[in-house]
Formats: C-alpha cells, sequence, structure tokens
C-alpha cells in the first residue's frame, strides 16, 4: 500500500511539529496531508505559529496515530519546498475537504505549504 494509501483509508490524528530559527518548539493537531506525489505532501495551515516558524527554518515533522490503535501509526520527516498563497484556491480546497472547518476558519489569511517528505518511519520502532 502506498502512503498515499494509507493516508486515504486509515482514521487517526496528526500532529506536526515545526522550530523556528533558535529552535523554539511548537507542536499543533493538523489534518491528514495531502499528497502531490509520493514524495510531496501539502497542509492547510493559517498564518499562526507553525507557519511563521517554517519561514525562518524550513524543517518539520508529523506524527499519525492510528485510531484504535495504540502505538501504530507513521512519521514523516519534511522539508517545505514551496506555498501557495491564492485565498481562493485554499479556501475551495478546504471548503472540499473540511467544510466545517472551511466555516470556521474561511476569513483568516491560510497558505498550502508543500513539502518533501526526506525520511518516513512508523509510529514506533519494534
Amino acid at each position: 500500500m502506498s502512503l498515499s494509501e494509507y493516508f486515504e483509508n486509515t482514521k487517526g490524528i496528526g500532529v506536526l511539529a515545526t522550530a523556528d530559527s533558535s529552535g523554539n518548539v511548537d507542536v499543533a493537531v493538523y489534518t491528514k496531508p495531502y499528497f502531490e506525489d509520493d514524495q510531496t505532501v501539502s497542509f492547510i495551515m493559517a498564518d499562526r505559529l507553525s507557519y511563521g516558524n517554517l519561514q525562518s527554518n524550513p524543517k518539520a515533522a508529523y506524527l499519525f496515530k492510528e485510531e484504535g490503535k495504540e502505538f501504530t501509526g507513521k512519521r514523516l520527516f519534511l522539508t517545505k519546498i514551496k506555498e501557495n498563497d491564492n485565498a481562493d484556491f485554499v479556501n475551495q480546497l478546504m471548503k472540499e475537504h473540511y467544510p466545517s472547518w472551511y466555516e470556521k476558519y474561511k476569513d483568516i489569511k491560510k497558505y498550502q505549504v508543500f513539502f518533501k517528505i526526506t525520511k518516513q518511519l512508523p509510529l514506533v520502532i519494534d
């Protein structure tokens, strides 16, 4: 099963970790990533702390824990490669995939931030 199929078919919760250029860390709950291809994912991000950290440090990590399974999931190590600030496109993407969140966040500046997957590990290594 490809990584994109895994995320498409698996329920769970995700957490994105970022740090600024001084090493100050932030951790935030995030949706599953959007897959552009096998090595590129994106997230919709509001102009808040996680997004701000990525302006000075392109490295991030995403942890996904499967629903109903104690120690099963994925860890993705990421490097930011680009972003899309087209408000109409980002809002449409959010409206299609997360309509309830769209209503809550439709008036907040958002970006589609793209990452290269540099490494992938299971949630817990045996």
